[in-house]
């Protein structure tokens, strides 16, 4: 950023001294050196542009004198930069893309939507920042991110590029049937291994991302909506890993449990909205935030999510130390040779065009 500054900003006390002086002194001088009975005659007499001149003589001087006192105070433009060092927080997002958050039981914007694409507005705010949520945005921090179903996948690695990341994350889709030319579906068992819920094999990849990184404060932030039906690593055993790591588990219960709205294919092909059973076990989530010396929170709406995060946010402050490094340049002689100048030109006019007797 650009920058500005007086190095001997002392000099500057002189400019009003000086121009109160130039002040007294031009008033003394309007005394009279000679009386007259009466000089209403020459009142008349036309005034000469050298007379307009003379007049503005001392406002040049005083002016003139400010701009080498200006100088004097050694005027110095130039950059300043702010580099920031400290201590870093890394961040693995783990996300659930199984079927059960294809369920709409969230609103945004006026708009029902599906479990899924709440999540991606909140943490997208979570990321980014967001005044309306209320979140400051985590631009200093390595964020990456984990999504799972029946496997777990590592979308994105660790990196400053929130902007990327947001990128990738809204790409994340639920499976979906692919059906051939007569309407079959074609991917049936490899479809239902998908849509399955495997949080210990998302949370354990997690762990083996974070693992490499240098941060030294580490946290896991886990967001699912369904019980642990799938995968290799127990929840439990991955919460294990996690608190044996170093790492913080925070963990996220989202959705209501019970009956909710769900699509699903009719017989044509088509998308219709059908109740549907759904279990969020808190149990299980509470012990792996536990475990994981982390919280557990719970959100049945959009407004609960974001203040979700909007509470880790807090938890999970970043310290940095800033240190500012300035580099100037000198311009003096932009004030004191323009200043001079003008003295100059005044005392040659003074004595010379424009001299008066007393």
């Amino acid at each position: 950023m650009n920058a500005f500054r007086f190095y001997s900003w002392l000099w500057l006390i002189l400019a009003p001294l000086a121009i109160g002086l130039i002040a007294w002194r031009r008033r003394a001088r309007r005394r009279p050196a000679a009386v007259f009975s009466s000089i209403s005659d020459l009142k008349g007499l036309p005034v000469t542009l050298a007379q307009r001149i003379r007049r503005w003589l001392p406002c040049v001087y005083a002016l003139g004198l400010c701009l080498v006192i200006v100088g004097l105070a050694r005027p110095q433009a130039g950059k300043a930069e702010s580099r920031i060092a400290g201590q870093g927080i890394a961040i693995e997002l783990v996300l659930d893309v199984s079927g059960s958050m294809e369920a709409i039981d969230f609103e945004l914007r006026g708009k029902e939507v599906n479990r899924l694409e709440a999540v991606k507005h909140v943490v997208s705010e979570f990321v980014l920042g967001s005044r309306g949520s209320g979140l400051s945005g985590r631009p200093d921090d390595l964020i990456g991110l984990v999504a799972f179903g029946g496997f777990a996948d590592s979308k994105c690695p660790l990196t400053l590029d929130h902007g990327a990341l947001v990128d990738i994350m809204n790409g994340l889709e639920i499976p979906r049937p692919i059906r051939d030319t007569q309407g079959e579906v074609i991917n049936a068992e490899m479809l239902k291994e998908e849509l399955a819920t495997a949080i210990g094999d998302g949370v354990a990849a997690a762990v083996d991302r974070l693992r490499s990184a240098k941060a030294k404060s580490k946290v896991i932030i886990l967001l699912t909506d369904g019980d642990s039906n799938a995968g290799v690593v127990d929840p439990r055993d991955a919460a294990k890993i996690a608190a044996e790591s170093g790492i913080r588990l925070y963990t996220i219960g989202i959705g209501r449990s019970g009956t909710v709205p769900f699509p699903q294919d009719d017989g044509f092909g088509n998308r219709v909205l059908v109740p549907a059973q759904f279990r969020v076990d808190e149990e299980l989530l509470r012990d792996m935030a536990e475990t994981g010396h982390g919280r557990y929170f719970h959100a049945s709406d959009s407004e609960g999510l974001a203040q979700v995060y909007s509470e880790i946010n807090t938890l999970e402050k970043t310290r940095f130390e800033e240190t500012k490094y300035s580099e100037y340049r000198e311009m003096f002689r932009w004030f004191a040779a323009p200043g001079l100048a003008l003295i100059l030109l005044v005392g040659l006019l003074s004595e010379t065009r424009f001299r008066s007797l007393p």
